[in-house]
């Protein structure tokens, strides 16, 4: 599967309004110029309106007068989050995107009880790769919001994921909760939760997907590597997403994925009562316009 079909995907949602805080960054505005020029999404802009208004003469200056930029003026980085949020929260946007703004701001102005997009469910990161010779898209959760998942939030982490796989096309996700063994031992921690999660799922308390572990990684996206093991299983193999134990292995994963396997990715924070864009400064034009897609995508379901 290739990412390409996320934006052509989200070209079909005409009414996807997204609430960028603190756009004063020149990044970011690419960003959304890409996203315009490939046809997708409404832009409001929150930040400084003199540095904004330069930044789209500049670099989008197509698009200025035509509707798919608003502009709305903020005195500071935490006003421009809030204000953000707040238009999510109004349904007056359906995406939220991280601008030149730190992580820990925007994250707190989502989580405010009065205008932030609680959904009482857990935040997770879900990251959708393109991996050359894969015939699947590779989902990795969650590599950068939860340290330490408990059983409870990994099947949180689960279903956020499972609802991103089904709005891109994935009817039916196979899950696979990583460990580095496929048996379950009690002296690690990830095997015992795996198991659990499989059961979890086989009794109907995670639904809409197949769990099935503990699988090393191997075993879960090499079918070869799995009949070697003599592992039967609907998911080794076969695996959709990737399940790691902690944020530190899927920290590692996604890294890999990206600098070694040259994958290319596009990302969201789900659990949320929209999904969130927050790319950084690493991330490539492509993967922001990927992420941007894929969110879009996301909201539209």
């Amino acid at each position: 599967m290739k990412l390409e079909s996320l934006v052509t995907q989200a070209t079909q949602y005409e009414n996807t309004t997204v609430a960028v805080a603190a756009a004063e960054d020149e990044e970011v505005i690419e960003a959304v110029t890409m996203a315009l020029d490939n046809n997708f999404g409404q832009f409001i802009l929150y930040g400084d309106r003199e540095k904004i208004s330069q930044l789209v003469s500049q670099k989008s200056k197509n698009y200025a007068k035509s509707g798919k930029i608003q502009i709305v003026h903020a005195n500071s980085k935490v006003e421009a989050a809030e204000l953000a949020v707040k238009a999510v929260h109004l349904n007056e946007a359906n995406v939220l995107m991280k601008g030149n703004v730190p992580t820990a701001t925007i994250l707190k102005a989502v989580l405010n009880k009065e205008f932030g997009l609680r959904t009482g469910k857990v935040l997770s990161h879900v990251a959708v790769f393109e991996v050359a010779g894969y015939d699947r898209y590779i989902i990795v959760t969650d590599a950068a919001m939860n340290i330490a998942p408990d059983l409870e939030q990994k099947a949180q982490i689960i279903a956020n994921a499972v609802s991103v796989a089904k709005a891109i096309g994935v009817e039916n996700p196979k899950v696979a909760p990583l460990a580095a063994v496929e048996v379950v031992n009690p002296a690690m921690p990830a095997t015992l939760d795996a198991a659990a999660l499989s059961a979890m799922n086989k009794r109907g308390q995670i639904a809409d997907c197949i769990v099935d572990g503990p699988l090393a990684l191997d075993n879960a996206v090499s079918m070869l590597a799995a009949e070697h093991k003599g592992i039967e299983s609907e998911v080794a193999g076969q695996a959709d997403i990737l399940l790691v134990p902690n944020i530190e292995t899927g920290n590692v994963l996604y890294k890999s994925l990206v600098y070694f396997a040259n994958a290319k990715v596009g990302a969201v924070i789900a659990g949320a009562k929209a999904p969130i864009v927050l790319t950084s400064r690493a991330d490539s034009a492509e993967s922001k316009l990927y992420s941007l897609a894929l969110a879009v995508c996301t909201a539209s379901k």
